[in-house]
């Protein structure tokens, strides 16, 4: 009898080897991971990166099909606000706040990964 593990620990394990993958391939890209897991109440950004002078918040997703849109749909409205929030936070924090940004996600469905360069922007 086959059985199906979708104990939180696993998926925590699944989403935590998708990040690792996901920095991995950003730095053979050029850029320079700075942090992950950056958490304030109401937000997390899973990845922050360094390319050359701009700062890149990065979100990851992985679906194991693209069933009801994929890795993508699955950041909404919402899931983006409670980024940008996050990121808010965490500019604060800098010498300089006003440090150029994005908003980066890295994609894994069905395995295949998709790098979504500038994918939304915060309010001006």
């Amino acid at each position: 009898m086959a059985t199906h593990d979708s104990t939180p620990t696993s998926a925590a394990a699944r989403g935590a080897a998708a990040e690792q993958a996901a920095a991995d391939y950003l730095t053979r890209q050029g850029l320079t991971l700075l942090a992950r897991n950056y958490r304030i109440k109401g937000g997390e950004i899973d990845l922050i990166c360094r390319e050359r002078r701009t700062l890149v918040f990065v979100e990851v997703r992985a679906r194991a099909s693209n069933a009801f849109g994929g890795a993508a749909a699955s950041i909404d409205p919402r899931k983006q606000a409670r980024l940008i929030l996050a990121a808010h936070h965490y500019l604060q924090r800098l010498p300089q706040p006003d440090t150029p940004c994005r908003f980066d996600c890295v994609l894994f469905d069905a395995g295949r990964l998709t790098w979504l360069k500038d994918a939304f922007r915060a309010g001006e």
